[in-house]
């Protein structure tokens, strides 16, 4: 097992968040992120960049710890 870096546990964090925030625009139409930036345009898009790159550190995150198998 590997140390996690705050980078990493950032990562988690925005990407746990990112989750909640589809299932409740899929269970009850609420989007909280939204709320969370008070309607601005840019925050909210910011915000989701960040959730983006989270998302693609975990992906780096689970290659690197070989939880998924690539064959060459």
């Amino acid at each position: 097992m590997f140390k996690l870096n705050i980078f990493d546990k950032l990562s988690f964090f925005l990407v746990i968040i990112g989750a909640i925030n589809w299932g409740s625009i899929g269970l009850i139409n609420k989007n909280f992120i939204y709320y969370l930036a008070g309607g601005s345009s840019i925050i909210l898009r910011i915000i989701y960049v960040l959730i983006f790159l989270a998302a693609l550190d975990l992906l780096y995150l689970l290659v690197k710890g070989n939880v998924i198998k690539i064959k060459a």
